[in-house]
């Protein structure tokens, strides 16, 4: 429920009634009609304050008093003014930590205060709003937020004798974790916003600006934010990501977001494709679907997409959850993406291990504008681990689908995130952790000691056991292992071209271009001018947003460095990669015969 601090205290009074009545009864019949009188005023004054479906939010508010819904906007408040939540060119600084779902969820906020008037800054001494876009996966992430608030809460008061002073708000996550303690206990921020309640930031802004704090971190069942276009701040323009769904059902112990952002739904096949058409419009070249647990989509927003087939699961896989039926599934939706513009890549995070059916690989492998990347989350090498976890899988499951993979996409790149530290994880259990990053060969990976999050089930049922050191010791050797396995995987690479798309000049030197592979890997080579078309000697500069193939010469455990060779298209990569493999084929071929 939408909570606002601070009203007037005149909207909430049944215990003045009584009195009123009381005194009525008493006095002299001379003194009745001016007591009615004042007693038919506050009447009047109580009916015209907010009502109870002014607290109320979602489609049963809006449907049973459609009166004070403002389309695509949320609920109109009879306390407010049509005039109050307009920015009036304010000026909003957005800070954004964490996920790129938070990037995403940051330019979905800015959309919808752009409408309404506001004017965006980097320039923080400018800002009349600074709002900070929050993680609450790890312990470490929101000590980072309280840090920052401290700073903006003495630069705030600094600023209070301006005609303008700072208001401070937190978004996403940590404003639905941490709701009392940030609006109530330590009174740091004027506005929280969950990652549900971005639709209500004018209002909750137009309150704060009245000098009251306000606080909206509803979870909702069905809001996806389907009908706002996000406004992409993408660097030069050449990569953005599109949200396909939010929240997760899979309820693993350790994780805290089904807390914070909510129970699975995903964002209609329709609107996603109006969002990818209109950034192949604006020349992006890449883009990256994301959701919580982005391969379980499942879009139920039209009849016929409303069948009775349960979804199709990896081999070896389960859920704490009943197989779910119907619905236009991920595969469904990478096609249809991919098909957009096959000159456009297609990324897509994070997914979940058990959400890949033969049909996703097949798509992947298939589409030459599908990026050969598969992000797969293991947490752990250890079953014992993987139960505690309740990650629904064993060791053997998840090597048996890696196996699958690379039987289907011989090219691919492998990702994956890992946990060291787990409630109850001994020696065995991490030398288990090792053995399967040697064996499977990342060559990326998000690496993390455990942080005990509240509310999740390992908080309720598990002991946090292991000793910080323990903890700090294993991760070191995890971050070793990997780097040595990326180093092993990046190596292969060498002698061989990879298709990458240019970011911009490298940060450690000027005469030097960026970008990533298919893989997401950094590619790194000099800054020269190549050939534009392959059947043409004209050559052209490289420059970011650009599509180039360049020969590897060298590698490391965290980037690839080369030449650049040519201009090209995923298209046109896909065709001299299969131009190579059968000359490299008919080589084999002529040695075996001699």
């Amino acid at each position: 429920m939408a909570c606002i601090i601070g009203l007037r205290q005149q909207f909430l009074f049944p215990r003045r009634v009584r009195r009123v009545q009381h005194c009525l009864c008493s006095q002299s019949a001379s003194s009745v009609a001016p007591q009615n009188k004042r007693l038919d005023q506050f009447k009047s004054q109580v009916s015209s304050g907010p009502s109870f479906q002014d607290f109320v939010k979602g489609n049963l508010a809006n449907k049973l008093y459609p009166s004070v819904a403002s389309e695509g906007h949320g609920e109109r408040h009879a306390y407010l003014s049509e005039e109050s939540d307009v920015g009036n060119s304010r000026k909003v600084c957005f800070e954004t930590y964490g996920c790129q779902m938070n990037v995403n969820d940051t330019e979905i906020a800015w959309s919808i205060l752009q409408k309404k008037g506001f004017q965006r800054t980097t320039d923080l001494h400018q800002a009349d709003v600074v709002l900070l876009v929050t993680c609450s996966i790890r312990e470490k992430a929101e000590q980072t937020i309280w840090n920052r608030l401290q700073q903006l809460t003495a630069m705030k008061k600094k600023r209070f004798k301006s005609h303008t002073p700072m208001k401070i708000g937190i978004l996403g996550c940590m404003a639905e974790r941490l709701k009392t303690e940030l609006l109530e206990r330590e009174k740091l921020v004027d506005i929280l916003a969950g990652p549900d309640a971005y639709r209500d930031l004018p209002r909750l802004l137009a309150v704060a600006e009245g000098g009251h704090r306000a606080s909206n971190v509803l979870l909702s069942l069905e809001e996806t934010y389907a009908d706002v276009m996000p406004v992409h701040h993408a660097p030069h323009g050449h990569s953005a990501f599109v949200s396909i769904m939010r929240g997760c059902d899979n309820m693993c112990s350790y994780c805290i977001v089904p807390f914070t952002r909510g129970r699975e739904r995903s964002r209609p096949v329709s609107s996603i494709l109006e969002e990818v058409r209109l950034l192949s419009d604006q020349g992006v070249k890449e883009v990256t679907l994301l959701g919580q647990n982005v391969n379980s989509y499942r879009d139920t927003s039209e009849k016929q997409f409303c069948g009775q087939s349960p979804t199709q699961l990896s081999k070896g896989f389960g859920t704490v959850y009943r197989t779910k039926q119907g619905g236009l599934r991920f595969a469904d939706l990478l096609d249809r993406v991919s098909l957009v513009d096959p000159n456009m890549r297609v990324r897509f995070t994070s997914p979940h291990p058990k959400d890949f059916p033969d049909e996703v690989l097949h798509l992947i492998e298939e589409r030459s504008n599908v990026c050969k990347q598969i992000h797969l989350p293991a947490q752990s090498g250890s079953n014992q681990v993987l139960q505690a976890m309740r990650r629904g899988y064993t060791r053997e499951a998840y090597l048996d689908l890696v196996e699958n993979i690379k039987r289907i996409i011989p090219d691919v790149s492998l990702s994956s995130d890992f946990i060291s530290g787990f409630c109850g994880e001994t020696e065995e259990d991490h030398s288990q952790t090792l053995s399967l990053i040697r064996g499977v060969g990342y060559n990326l990976g998000f690496l993390f000691a455990y942080s005990m999050r509240q509310k999740t089930h390992a908080f309720h049922r598990l002991q946090d056991d292991v000793p910080t050191e323990v903890k700090q010791r294993r991760l070191q050797e995890v971050i070793s292992v990997f780097r040595e396995e990326a180093a092993a995987v990046n190596g292969r690479l060498v002698g061989g071209t990879q298709l990458v798309l240019v970011e911009g000049e490298s940060k450690r030197s000027s005469q030097d271009m960026c970008g990533r592979n298919d893989g997401n890997v950094k590619v790194i080579f000099p800054k020269e001018e190549v050939v534009a078309e392959p059947a043409d000697s004209s050559t052209a500069p490289v420059k970011p947003g650009d599509y180039v193939l360049v020969e590897i010469l060298s590698s490391s455990s965290q980037s690839l460095q080369g030449r650049a060779l040519r201009h090209s298209t995923p298209r046109d990569a896909a065709t001299h990669t299969q131009s190579l493999m059968q000359d490299r084929l008919a080589s084999s071929s002529l040695n075996t015969f001699i």
